[in-house]
């Protein structure tokens, strides 16, 4: 099985995630924005691991927006965090840079994906 590098990019964008929650304080105020941050991070890299298995162009662009839809997610999450000084450090602002560059990569992805099928409809 072949891995590509957004494959491996999106592995350890989660796992980054992941470490950066560990050192927000857990309490009542923090719990939802920590469940829903290790979510959708997560989201992104198992949505698009799904895409490569897709049965279909449909499935696989399907795949692709929920991991598009995910990446902004997490992207809202980690400037929500940063707002509210839940993180504010160096680290959180290469996880935003990434989160986007990730955003503009998976779009590119779903658009070029949908005028593929749209070209292929058309014939």
């Amino acid at each position: 099985m072949k891995t590509n590098n957004l494959t491996i990019r999106l592995f350890e964008f989660s796992v980054n995630i992941f470490n950066l929650i560990k050192n927000i304080p857990y309490n009542v105020a923090t719990k939802p924005i920590v469940t829903q941050l290790i979510r959708s991070a997560t989201s992104v890299g198992a949505n698009y691991e799904e895409a490569q298995a897709s049965v279909s162009k449909a499935d696989f662009i399907s795949k692709i927006h929920i991991s598009l839809k995910e990446i902004r997610e997490t992207c809202y999450w980690l400037k929500y965090s940063k707002a509210t000084f839940l993180c504010n450090n160096q680290e959180i602002e290469n996880l935003i840079n990434e989160s986007e560059e990730l955003k503009k990569i998976l779009g590119s992805i779903a658009w070029k994906s949908r005028q593929n099928l749209n070209n292929l409809k058309k014939r």
